[in-house]
């Protein structure tokens, strides 16, 4: 049987470079691969798999000969364009936001929920938000020992999940900040330091954390805490889930953390977490404050499983565990997923 034609959308973005470097990296299923990108990237050549591949222009017809498409694209791109894919008689893993919380297309963490997979009526498969992925492979697992009722969030999201203008922007700002000891001792000045490059966020990120992430919601809440919690109910199948989050973004390049208080149905202890998580794909046990061996993102930079540690029975309630979470937001969180559905429907 001939190998699948597999379409890379945005593959030159910050992403798809990762995408093409999974698929260098990682079993080879795939016969053709077409690179697809704005008119302004047409011609570029691109490395993937040991050969140097021309990027083309996204059309319709471009879509001629795919079986299965990944997109890394803007929201209102993908909700253009992986419908005319899906027309085609493509399958579409989409790793924007467009589709996520339609109830025909299904989102999917192989790890977690690859049965979901069956039932894609659209021919669209959706990819999670990366803090959402890089906690929920950590919370899966509780929860098919514990039973998950109720999840309490602070994330600390990396630059990078604003796009290369973020990584760029906290660079920037760092050096304009960099050797002045004076600053974050008085107030305003390091506003004044970085002047007006802002970028993608609301306030400096240099000597900085800032509160907030997304768009405004409702009632206060930002399009970033929203998704975690639509997201967490439908990848662990639990509608009534009670979720509050709060997204601060911080002076990291790449790795978003999360700190979780997870209230579970049964009583739990520390070591009976510990073993379940040693034992789940994707996951990293990193658990060892005495010797000051914690999940951070500088250590899970550039790897693919969720990275956790800091567990602890909560204090006043024996069916809630803390702990903290870490991941690198550009490759679990968003290219190797995407990679890791694509290779389940090659499978088909």
């Amino acid at each position: 049987m001939a190998q699948p034609t597999l379409a890379v959308v945005g593959a030159t973005g910050s992403v798809g470079t990762v995408m093409l470097e999974l698929l260098s990296s990682r079993r080879n299923v795939w016969g053709e691969i077409r690179l697809l990108a704005s008119a302004r990237s047409v011609g570029k050549r691109l490395s993937c798999r040991g050969e140097q591949l021309t990027v083309h222009e996204l059309t319709a017809d471009a879509f001629d000969g795919v079986d299965i498409a990944m997109f890394d694209v803007p929201d209102t791109v993908s909700l253009e364009w992986a419908p005319v894919a899906a027309a085609r008689g493509v399958t579409v893993v989409d790793n924007s936001a467009a589709f996520r919380m339609e109830p025909d297309v299904p989102l999917v963490v192989p790890e977690v929920n690859k049965e979901a997979l069956r039932d894609r009526p659209r021919n669209i498969v959706s990819n999670a938000n990366c803090t959402t992925m890089a906690m929920i492979m950590a919370i899966a697992p509780l929860h098919r020992e514990y039973g998950l009722r109720e999840l309490v969030i602070a994330s600390y999201q990396a630059a990078s999940g604003a796009g290369q203008i973020g990584v760029d922007t906290l660079h920037d700002q760092l050096s304009k900040v960099a050797g002045d000891r004076l600053l974050g001792s008085r107030p305003g000045n390091v506003r004044q330091a970085v002047g007006d490059d802002l970028g993608p966020f609301s306030a400096p990120l240099a000597l900085n954390v800032v509160p907030w992430s997304g768009e405004l919601a409702a009632l206060g809440w930002s399009s970033e805490e929203m998704k975690l919690r639509a997201e967490s109910r439908k990848i662990l199948g639990l509608p009534a889930l009670k979720v509050s989050a709060t997204c601060v973004r911080v002076p990291v390049v790449t790795g978003h953390s999360i700190a979780v208080h997870a209230v579970f149905g049964s009583e739990v202890t520390a070591e009976g977490a510990r073993q379940a998580l040693r034992n789940a794909p994707g996951v990293i046990l990193v658990d060892d404050p005495e010797a000051g061996e914690f999940p951070m993102p500088i250590d899970a930079v550039g790897t693919d499983p969720s990275w956790v540690g800091r567990i602890r029975r909560a204090m006043d309630d024996p069916r809630a565990l803390d702990l903290f979470v870490t991941g690198d937001n550009m490759r679990k969180g968003a290219a190797l997923n995407t990679v890791q559905i694509a290779e389940l429907l090659a499978a088909e």
